[in-house]
């Protein structure tokens, strides 16, 4: 009998640990989640691409330079939509970046940032609407890369 019990034991084990293996294969998501990428799409208005890719190409380069050197983003593009539609941005800014930031650590970026830059709130955003006069934003997207499992 007791060998019996013990044999029983040793098969409920063996049953109950490959039966986890299975069950942590078959209910493993295909994917794991990657970098965040914000996309903001734009639509220029006549007239104003010059004034606005130079902007993009000094001050907005220029902060998200430093937004990667500080470890804050990944990387950064800006794609051209070659063929844009009517009711399309005719361009995409994208930033990369690893995970979202904590209250703490937002604030801690915000003052390291108005260091840096040496502008107050209220100059930032008269120069935001400043650019309202030749770009419109149309739309941003927080969209999250999808990494295959190993």
């Amino acid at each position: 009998m007791f060998k019996n019990l013990l044999i029983g034991l040793m098969f409920c084990s063996f049953t109950f640990f490959t039966s986890q293996q299975v069950y942590a294969d078959d209910h493993e998501p295909p994917f794991i989640g990657g970098h965040y990428w914000e996309v903001t799409g734009i639509k220029i208005a006549d007239g104003g691409w010059v004034k606005y890719n130079k902007w993009l190409a000094t001050e907005w380069r220029k902060n998200l330079d430093f937004a990667v050197s500080q470890g804050w983003l990944k990387s950064y593009q800006v794609l051209n939509n070659v063929h844009p539609r009517a009711d399309e941005p005719d361009i995409y800014l994208i930033r990369v970046f690893e995970n979202m930031g904590t209250v703490a650590e937002n604030e801690k970026r915000r003052v390291k940032y108005l260091e840096w830059t040496k502008k107050t709130m209220e100059k930032m955003a008269e120069e935001s609407g400043n650019r309202a006069e030749y770009r419109t934003v149309m739309s941003t997207a927080l969209m999250q890369e999808m990494k295959f499992r190993k």
